[in-house]
């Protein structure tokens, strides 16, 4: 089709236009004529974009002249036309559309092809800055009735469904587009008077579409193939789904934003309305999950994971304070008590943190200084007091950082959460009854002078890992564990105070003389299960140490404490195993200390390493029984050193499995064995005989 005599030169002014002004660095359109088929275009305007006005005008032609473009006034909406802009990277994306639907160029048309289009206009689009125009892009718009964009796009889209549910081949028979494939019975374009020819005779397996075949021993396979008559029995009833494995039972759910609770599913039931179990999540009154960050098993900071009744913790969470998630106010919150109706209010406190060097770390340069501070919550403690199955209150006690609102670093935040019996005290909490449990502290105890403290301690460190800003957190029993601080040292550092310093630093773990053999011994009586802590090797401080005539080398400076802590299990209470101490033992080792020096030995600070681990060695009850010279020379029976280990044959009867108490393991044993025995009486043979027998006395 010819343009009008104006749209050409036109055309070639914008053209010209695009190829010299990006040079220049002006705002141009790119590209700066467009032809449009569909009902949608888009272009990109370059250059300075700021305080730019765009518009649309549809252009008449009469009179083989085009009317002046009016710029600074702004228009969308012009007649069937609309015209949208999006701020994109250092330019803007300018679309046009069309409006209406193209049915109107389908209705009155009888040729499926036809040689003249249906929308035949001229758009302008301006960029103008202060009722000047700085731009303009050319849309001629020719579109045809047989167009494919008229058509819904849904239609003609192949739809590739998801491989989890559903394969990508369900049938690879059908090998005919448009007709009925004999043979292949999953063809759907076979009719059912069709199918009903070769019905016996479908292609089996994967290319007659059984691409998920049932294996033999479903019990759903019992008609189709042919099986003993004890088959029922033993066969098993598969229950697969997608969604199998998707719910994790009493730990963390996924979410995007942190906040104090988390919508439920529509299809999961409340129950707290009831009394709460042990390990049932906390609710509110919006039916949401009561939820605190904590730290999942792959070491992730889960802001939405829900609280746990009756389940304590304490985890710290490392995050960008970029990326520092805004949480809800706690005060906000209603929390259910168990009971119908009942509620329960957080009481929440603030405290300001004195230390900030403790909980952030790799600070940068701020961003404006002029900005107003921002709040950022860096530990939080809640309390939930408990009586029977319902909660009787929650108190919060949460320390606040004020920083920079554009300041960066990453920052520590430490949730501990714990749940008291609501007419305990302050007393102290007892690490088991009467054994230890397995991860709860060490009880101990200081007979030498009157402190608080009550348990052997770790360090935890925090920022640089210094030893002056370093924490504690208790020895937990049962629990291996490794942890260190550094000491910043000079190159003329007096070793005697280095080593007094490092003395005092290890002995600060260990500020204690006794420590419980059970989980409630008394403090109050110390013939009560109290064990004097064994030291080992212990530094001398009266004595004195060894000197060294090189500067910047420190010789026999404590740099690790090693505490060993023998356990053994002392009983049953109700079928529980009772664990208890039988000593602990704390032994020092020195090294060397030499100042490192790069290419110049300068009096910078460097870092010298301290340590401390803690080991459990667990001591059988009764000593085992020594080996005899033909058990130590004939093999064939030693499970350790063969493939095949004969004495666990009945693995679940022998003192070798501990998964369930011994009684559970005979009942489910005898059980099977009388399956068994019904399985024999209902085989084949055995109903051959009973036939004879009967056909013999009859």
């Amino acid at each position: 089709m010819r343009l009008p005599p104006p749209v050409p030169l036109l055309l070639g002014l914008f053209f010209l236009q695009s190829v010299l002004r990006p040079l220049w660095g002006d705002l141009v359109f790119m590209p700066p004529v467009i032809l449009m088929s569909g009902p949608e275009v888009s272009a990109s305007l370059v250059g300075g974009t700021e305080d730019v006005t765009v518009s649309l005008t549809q252009l008449r032609d009469e009179m083989g002249f085009l009317p002046v473009p009016a710029c600074g006034v702004l228009s969308n909406e012009t007649g069937d036309w609309s015209l949208t802009v999006s701020p994109t990277v250092n330019s803007l994306e300018v679309t046009v559309r069309l409006k209406r639907g193209l049915s109107s160029c389908l209705s009155n048309e009888t040729d499926p092809f036809p040689e003249a289009p249906c929308i035949v206009q001229t758009l302008l689009v301006s960029a103008s800055r202060h009722s000047s125009c700085l731009a303009h892009l050319l849309v001629q718009v020719e579109i045809y009735a047989n167009s494919s964009l008229a058509q819904n796009a849904s239609e003609n889209v192949t739809v590739i469904p998801n491989q989890v549910y559903q394969p990508l081949g369900p049938c690879p028979c059908n090998l005919t587009a448009g007709a009925c494939d004999i043979r292949c019975c999953c063809d759907q374009e076979c009719s059912s008077d069709s199918t009903a020819l070769f019905r016996e005779s479908c292609f089996p397996g994967v290319f007659g579409g059984d691409v998920n075949p049932p294996f033999d021993q479903l019990c759903s396979v019992q008609t189709a193939r042919g099986v003993p008559v004890w088959f029922p029995f033993l066969c098993v009833q598969l229950a697969n789904s997608p969604f199998l494995g998707y719910f994790y039972h009493g730990s963390v759910s996924s979410g995007q934003h942190a906040s104090f609770d988390m919508y439920l599913h529509t299809d999961l039931k409340d129950f707290s309305d009831f009394g709460y179990k042990q390990g049932d999540p906390v609710m509110t009154v919006d039916k949401a999950y009561f939820t605190i960050p904590q730290v999942s098993l792959a070491g992730q900071c889960m802001q939405n994971a829900p609280v746990a009744f009756l389940q304590n913790f304490d985890v710290q969470c490392v995050t960008s304070l970029e990326a520092y998630p805004e949480r809800d106010r706690i005060t906000n919150v209603k929390v259910k008590n168990g009971t119908m109706g009942g509620i329960v209010t957080p009481k929440v406190i603030y405290e300001e943190a004195t230390d900030l060097d403790r909980f952030i770390t790799n600070t940068e340069t701020l961003l404006s200084t002029g900005s107003a501070p921002r709040n950022v919550n860096v530990e939080e403690h809640y309390i939930f007091r408990w009586n029977n199955n319902t909660i009787s209150e929650i108190n919060v006690k949460i320390i606040r950082a004020e920083i920079n609102a554009h300041q960066k670093g990453i920052m520590t935040q430490r949730f501990t959460v714990k749940f008291l019996s609501y007419n305990s005290g302050n007393e102290k909490e007892l690490s088991g009854n009467p054994g230890y449990q397995l991860g709860k502290p060490v009880r101990a105890l200081n007979t030498n002078r009157m402190n608080n403290v009550t348990t052997l301690h770790l360090w935890q460190s925090a920022g640089r890992g210094l030893c002056i800003s370093a924490t504690f957190k208790p020895i937990l029993f049962g629990e291996n564990a490794l942890s260190g601080c550094l000491l910043e040292v000079g190159i003329n550092e007096n070793c005697t105070q280095l080593r007094e310093n490092a003395v005092e630093l290890l002995g600060s773990l260990i500020q204690v003389t006794h420590v419980a053999m059970r989980g409630n011994s008394n403090y109050d009586n110390l013939s009560d299960g109290w064990l004097e802590i064994i030291r080992a090797d212990a530094p001398d401080a009266g004595a004195d140490p060894p000197v060294s005539n090189a500067s910047g080398i420190c010789l026999d400076i404590p740099a690790q404490l090693n505490i060993r802590i023998l356990f053994s299990d002392a009983g049953a209470v109700e079928g529980m195993t009772q664990q208890e101490i039988l000593g602990v033992e704390t032994r020092f080792s020195s090294v060397t200390w030499q100042f490192q020096c790069g290419l110049t030995c300068e009096d910078e600070a460097n870092l010298f390493p301290i340590s401390a681990s803690v080991q459990f060695i667990k001591i059988p009850a009764q000593l085992p029984r020594p080996l005899t010279r033909f058990q130590i020379n004939f093999t064939e029976y030693n499970c350790n050193r063969n493939e095949v280990c004969w004495p666990q044959l009945l693995y679940p009867l022998t003192q070798y499995y501990q998964g369930e108490p011994y009684s559970q393991c005979v009942g489910k044993s005898l059980l099977l064995a009388s399956f068994v025995v019904l399985a024999v009486f209902l085989s084949n043979p055995w109903s051959g005989i009973c036939k004879a027998w009967n056909s013999a006395t009859t």
